[in-house]
């Protein structure tokens, strides 16, 4: 069996307590786009791990995890997270983590970019991590990328390096910016290319032969499908696909050969950054902040909250092409006595049930509410779906039924034993 995970929303779904559930089954893990600008938040054995660019089938042994070709990886971040992994008693060698020769390479000049770049744009900015993941696709795009089959061998790396960095100066020097030393920049590089160097292989036959051989596979979606670059709320969107079709072009293997596709979403919204967002709301946002929750992974910013949006969902639903949904943080709705799922958007006067393609819409959006009463009990404790409160029940049943798309498993807390299958 093969599947794909994907974030259906804006990202922070908790996809990363998703796929690690499901990495029990699989042999092997693949990620297929994004950077480390996106981040896995997983409690495994009661600790916490934060994974930005490693899949996280690394968290189990005898997993083979793949970085894919349509991942942009931050050499210098990657070492740190597998220093950071192996300092906390996780083993990672060529044997269970790989990188795609081809998968394209953030320098730390592309941080500097992306900052020259969203602070050019003023009031209209993006609300980008500043992680260098757009000029690094940017890069990609025109032909200029650096590629970690470029890490092969040292002598051509040095001389990528110094070419892309004269000319990355330039465009810095162009946006009002300071140039960086390219002396300190090329050193940081060598020497993560020299840890690195020993995990780049062609990925692509790799991860198909393993399907060949009947293993079983798990690819997984970084962000969510609405920061896409083509379907979500352009322009604040990342810049890769994040949907299904972006996993499969992300790691060169065939639509036809993914077996299940499923979506991750909250019992809620979430979203970081700047970018419309119409069913935001101020009370629930107060609520889950001031439980402590909806702070995100890689930047420690205060999520935006908002009710659970039906719109969204059943778009995310259509053009991904879920089979079923995972809904987590449940338990963050237990002590809500109305809960709200939007069923459609007013726009001009009519009744919308897909997103708008232009900004300027999407803010004339107003919601349409259906509200459903509250369970107001415990559900954290809850360990099969007989013990779920019959008006849980209710409103999970509901919410697949708007968004067209049967939920198929519930979060009812971060760790891998409270994660209840819905028997249906």
């Amino acid at each position: 069996m093969n599947t794909l995970v994907i974030g259906s929303q804006w990202g922070d779904e908790g996809k990363g307590k998703v796929i690690d559930f499901l990495t029990e089954t699989a042999d092997c893990v693949v990620r297929g786009q994004g950077g480390s600008n996106a981040g896995h938040t997983v409690i495994a054995n009661g600790e916490k791990y934060v994974l930005h660019l490693i899949p996280s089938g690394i968290l189990w042994s005898g997993k083979l995890n793949v970085i894919g070709n349509g991942v942009v990886i931050n050499p210098g971040y990657l070492v740190e997270e597998i220093t950071m992994l192996r300092n906390r008693g996780i083993s990672i060698t060529p044997e269970n983590l790989v990188i795609s020769d081809r998968a394209h390479v953030t320098l730390p000049i592309h941080r500097e970019i992306d900052a020259a770049q969203e602070e050019a744009l003023g009031d209209q900015k993006i609300g980008t991590t500043k992680q260098g993941i757009g000029p690094t696709y940017a890069d990609k795009a025109r032909r200029l990328g650096i590629r970690m089959a470029d890490f092969v061998d040292r002598d051509r790396l040095l001389k990528v390096l110094q070419d892309r960095v004269k000319t990355a100066n330039a465009e810095l020097i162009r946006l009002g910016w300071a140039a960086v030393d390219p002396k300190e920049t090329i050193d940081t590089v060598m020497e993560a290319a020299d840890v690195l160097r020993p995990h780049i292989t062609n990925t692509i036959p790799l991860v198909n032969n393993a399907i060949k051989a009947g293993k079983d596979l798990l690819f997984e979606g970084a962000q969510g499908a609405m920061l896409d670059i083509d379907f979500g709320t352009y322009p604040f969107v990342t810049s890769s696909n994040t949907s299904a079709g972006g996993c499969c072009t992300g790691s060169g293997v065939a639509p036809t050969r993914i077996d299940k596709i499923i979506g991750v979403c909250k019992a809620y919204t979430t979203r970081v950054g700047a970018g419309p967002f119409a069913t935001e709301d101020d009370e629930i946002s107060d609520y889950l902040h001031g439980l402590g929750r909806e702070f995100g992974a890689t930047t420690g910013r205060a999520r935006r909250c908002g009710w659970a949006d039906g719109v969204v969902l059943r778009y995310s639903s259509m053009f991904n092409g879920f089979d079923e949904m995972a809904m987590t943080n449940v338990d963050g709705l237990d002590e809500m006595k109305t809960i709200k799922i939007c069923t459609g958007y007013e726009l001009n006067g009519e009744i919308i049930i897909y997103p708008p393609a232009l900004i300027e819409e999407w803010d004339q959006c107003v919601p349409i509410y259906e509200e459903i009463e509250g369970w107001q009990a415990d559900t954290t404790s809850c360990t099969t779906w007989a013990e779920i409160p019959e008006k849980c029940k209710a409103y999970i049943k509901r919410f697949g039924e708007i968004i067209d798309c049967p939920v198929g498993s519930i979060g009812v807390g971060p760790d891998r034993e409270q994660t209840i299958f819905v028997e249906r």
